[in-house]
């Protein structure tokens, strides 16, 4: 398994009321699947995908990562595994605006200490796998939503993560956008990347192979898709 989740719960203290995001989850995500994590607003999803993406440590239970158990490691080993192992994709982009797409993709080899000039034909190449190559020089306020999106997607690419992980990634986008984004994560799995994708849509869940349905910081339903 690339990810093995036990009895993980997310405990937050907010003044006098202690909120349980997550209260108990187990489950497992096999190498090059791609799975949807689905449930409405406050259901504990986006806690999850922290957790699973590394970028917040569980309360209480284990994480397995490639077998190596994270949930108790420090802030500098977890940004390591992050920029070695995982690509992420936001729902508002994240892009830096005074940077142009190439330099927005580029960015996350910087912190991996890789060369300029590696960095620069290595962004080029994502660009264009997902269909910007003529659009490397744009800033985000000359590109549309969608291209922004695949801008994201180019940069969640560079460091060749084995797991890609999106957070609401089409809830900015016009239907037609979020379909070609939607077909571009369905490329990247059928690659062999594992896809871990969050929503609260059905038809962007429908996209995915595997469905994870949460409520109440809980797995309520795993399922297949046809």
């Amino acid at each position: 398994m690339t990810i093995a989740l036990r009895d993980i719960t997310k405990v937050y203290q907010m003044g006098d009321t202690t909120v349980h995001a997550l209260a108990g989850v187990t489950f497992d995500v096999a190498a090059g699947e791609f799975t949807a994590i689905m449930g409405p607003s406050g259901s504990g999803k986006s806690t999850l995908m922290n957790i699973l993406g590394c970028l917040d440590r569980p309360t209480s239970g284990s994480y397995a990562l490639d077998g190596e158990e994270v949930a108790t490691l420090g802030d500098d080993a977890l940004a390591i595994i992050r920029n070695r192992k995982i690509g992420f994709v936001f729902q508002s982009f994240n892009l830096l605006p005074r940077m142009s797409a190439l330099q927005n993709v580029a960015l996350p080899m910087v912190y991996a200490g890789v060369d300029l000039k590696t960095r620069t034909e290595r962004a080029a190449r994502a660009l264009a796998l997902v269909g910007l190559e003529n659009r490397q020089h744009h800033r985000p306020n000359e590109l549309s939503g969608g291209q922004r999106q695949r801008v994201a997607i180019a940069r969640s690419l560079v460091n060749d993560p084995a797991i890609i992980m999106a957070d609401e990634p089409t809830g900015n986008l016009d239907t037609k956008s979020g379909d070609e984004i939607m077909d571009i994560f369905r490329d990247l799995n059928s690659q062999g990347r594992t896809v871990v994708l969050i929503t609260h849509e059905p038809d962007i869940a429908a996209c995915a192979k595997r469905v994870v349905h949460v409520r109440d910081g809980q797995i309520i339903r795993d399922e297949r898709t046809s």
